[in-house]
Order: structure tokens, then sequence, then C-alpha cells
């Protein structure tokens, strides 16, 4: 039986917080941005916060909590989008944002806490030995090394290096069991995957080693096209020119910018779709030559680490939130196009859905081709219509990873990932770790044809 009191007593020395406003405040994370989790997990909240200085404390709390079987839900800097950090079956948030020291740096790699801030991350390395981490979320400012990896998948920096998954874009975790003794495993190689992107369900990742590519001067370039399948084609094209480095191939259809990028908006042409383009310095001679050909134009250059936004914080899951500043009725989807056939599908669901659903794109690496996962904003009305729209993509080959789901198994992965079902027996056997996560823990029956139903309440 859950024994919050006597859990939290046997934590004497390790900070925790109970005010209810501030403890509802770590057990929230950016879900509303879909109409379906905010209805669904609007009320979630954890009972108290804790907040562990070191591994040896995260060890004491893991304890302590499988003693007095306490649910536990990791948190890094809370900048996921679907409820991937939210205690939805109460018991304790722990915030691991203090341990935060970057371990050590070396040519090719850098080893850290989860709690270092990838921007820190990135002025450390830059200065230790001229590198930077290969890829990161829109939210660098502030989301933290192991908040990215239990939850993100891919970002700024995708268009050359490919996913999270791919093989060599995680060098090595190391991770606390949920344990009455808890142990520490350290996993390197394919052994990687039983923990990236599980939500911090099985296993709380204290250390993550990361590759690192050289260190460019990063441009933030913007460039206008005639339309979207223009500004598509461009993108499709120059994510092909592997002599150029480059960090960000995003495009977005006429509007989106002009409508809600008010700092960007008084340069950008009307009716013109947009590209954001972060190109490293030493190659921007190349860029006139390869707009060309797609009616581009180049309407705004800046160096990236002078920008009080950088172009990044308009590109992934911040477009999204650029939207909602101004109008809260939209949401958005999270669709593969998948090579080769992708400027084709794009094509067909801009002619299906046309405003109703406005076409943002991030082209990437996937699985060593070129792609581009579709980020679209959506013009909600209904959650049947949106449960329509997600079926018409799906029907059509195009997959939508369901940012209006919280589980593993709905959203990103969209099947049963065994390996990570296994580890979680091996390191939470008691299940407290961000139960409710892993619909193949919670019925090993589950099949994806049984997942609930878009609109069931959690």
């Amino acid at each position: 039986m859950r024994d919050l009191a006597a859990f939290l007593a046997a934590l004497d020395g390790i900070p925790v917080e109970t005010d209810r406003a501030l403890v509802r405040q770590k057990s929230r994370d950016f879900f509303w941005y879909s109409p379906v989790l905010k209805r669904q997990l609007d009320r979630v909240c954890g009972e108290a916060v804790v907040m562990p200085r070191s591994e040896a404390e995260v060890a004491r709390v893991l304890a302590a909590a499988v003693r007095h079987r306490v649910p536990v839900t990791p948190r890094g800097a809370g900048t996921g989008n679907y409820g991937q950090a939210m205690p939805i079956r109460g018991g304790i948030v722990l915030d691991l944002a203090a341990l935060d020291g970057v371990l050590w740096a070396r040519p090719g790699a850098v080893r850290a806490q989860c709690g270092a801030k990838l921007i820190d991350i990135d002025a450390h390395t830059r200065a230790a030995v001229g590198g930077e981490v290969r890829f990161h979320p829109s939210t660098k400012r502030t989301a933290t090394l192991g908040g990215f990896i239990a939850g993100g998948s891919s970002g700024i920096g995708s268009c050359t290096w490919g996913i999270l998954r791919e093989p060599g874009n995680i060098l090595g975790l190391r991770l606390l069991t949920m344990e009455e003794e808890p142990r520490a495993i350290d996993l390197r190689g394919p052994d990687i995957q039983k923990a990236n992107h599980a939500y911090g369900t099985n296993g709380v990742i204290t250390e993550v080693e990361m590759p690192l590519a050289p260190a460019w001067e990063w441009m933030d370039i913007v460039a206008a096209f005639p339309t979207l399948m223009d500004a598509a084609r461009f993108a499709d094209a120059f994510a092909r020119q592997d002599g150029i480095a480059k960090k960000l191939v995003s495009v977005l259809a006429a509007g989106i910018a002009q409508t809600y990028f008010r700092a960007l908006a008084p340069v950008l042409p009307e009716g013109r779709a947009i590209a954001l383009l972060m190109v490293a310095a030493p190659f921007l001679d190349f860029l006139p030559a390869l707009l060309a050909p797609h009616g581009g134009e180049e309407v705004r250059r800046q160096p990236s680490d002078e920008a009080e936004v950088p172009l990044y914080e308009y590109s992934w899951n911040h477009t999204t939130l650029q939207a909602l500043k101004t109008d809260r009725s939209v949401t958005y989807l999270q669709t593969l196009f998948p090579p080769p056939g992708h400027l084709a599908k794009v094509a067909e669901m801009e002619a299906a859905f046309g405003d109703e659903v406005p076409i943002h794109l991030e082209f990437v690496k996937f699985g060593g081709e070129v792609a581009c996962f579709g980020l679209q904003l959506v013009r909600f009305t209904t959650e049947a219509r949106l449960a329509e729209i997600i079926a018409a993509h799906e029907a059509a080959g195009c997959p939508i990873f369901n940012p209006h789901a919280y589980t593993l198994e709905e959203g990103g992965m969209k099947k049963v990932d065994h390996a990570q079902l296994a580890f979680k027996r091996e390191t939470d056997p008691l299940g407290l770790l961000n139960p409710g996560k892993m619909l193949a823990w919670e019925n090993p029956d589950w099949r994806p044809s049984q997942s609930r139903h878009l609109y069931e309440t959690a």
C-alpha cells in the first residue's frame, strides 16, 4: 500500500516540495498543445516534488519509493509536448535538474549528467574541444539532456545526422533501477535502445554520453518561394547537398510565418512559402545558385548566436508554440512523409486539406535517406474531425506519430517495443516508474488494434 508520509520521512536531507501550486507546476509539460490531452490530463498532479542533487540521492529516493510503493515520474525541464513527464497515477515528480554537470568533454564526445541543459553543454564543448552536440530540440535553451533522450526523437541537426535511434547518435547511457537496492546500469551500443525514448518507464537516466560534431559559426537564413512545393523541392535538394554543413531545413506554407512569427513578419513577402535554414558560414556562397531553380529568394540573414530569437525557435515544435501564442484554437500533427515518394505525398495532403491543415515540414535523414516529417498545424474544430484527418493521412501512407496520445505505443512507436518491455521487467518489477505510459506493461496482451479510442478520458 502506498505510504507517502513514510516515504517523505525517509528522505531526510533531500529537498522536497509539497506546496500544491508548485507541485502542479512541476507536474505539467506542454501537453496543452493538444486539445485531446488538455481534456484528458489537465487535472493530473503529483503529490510532491523531490529534487535530488546527486546520483546517490536519486538512489535513496528510488529505494524509499519501492519500500513505500510510491510511483515516481522522472522529469527534466518539462519541455515535452504530450505528457511524457506527467504523473498520471500521482506519486512524486522526480526533478533531476540539479544533476547538471558536464563530466568530461573530449574531441568527438561529451558526457554529462541528465539535468545539464543542452545550451550549456554546447557552450562547454565549444570552448573545450571545438565541438557541439549533433542535434537538439527547438527548446535547446531550456531542455535537459536526459529529458531529450527519454522523451525526444530528433530535432535541429537531424537534416544531417538523422534521429536519436540512428546508431551512433547516442554513445552511452547510465541509469538507476527501481528496486529496493537500486543498481546502476551502463548501456552502450545497441543496448542503448532499451532506454532511449522510453519516457523514463524502465530506469532513471543519470548520465548520457553523446557524440560531437564540428562547432560551426551558424547563420540563420530565411528564404521565400512562390509555392509550398517550390520550397519543398528546394529543401529536398538542399538536404542532399552533403558537402554543405547545415543544421536546419524547414518549410512553411504561405501564411504560417507571416501570421504567427511576429519578429520575422516584416521581412516576409505575403503569399509566399518560407524556408528556414541554418547553414555554416563558409558555405553561404553556394546558396543563391541552389535557391534560383526553385524561385527562391533570400529575405533575411543573421548569425544564429546574435539573434534574440534564434531561427530554430520557429522550427519543429516551436512552430506550433508560436502559433498558439496568438491562436489557441490550432493544434498539430506529427507525420512521416516516407521516402522516396515523400514530395508527392506532401502535394497530395496539401490538395486534400488546404488551409485546414497548413503544411509545416522538417527535412531529415531517415535511415540514411532524405525524407520529411510533417508538423502540420491543424485548425481544430472537433475531436472527431481530428481523428478523420489522422485516419486520412494514415490511409494515404503517411504514418502519424500521434501527439494527441500520451503512451509510448500510441505515440511515437506505434507498436510494442519488446526490448524496452523486457528491460522494464528487469529494472522496475513493481511498475512504479512513470506508470500508465507503457500500454504493453499495463496489459501484456495489448496489440495496436486494441488501442484506446482517441476520445477516451484518462
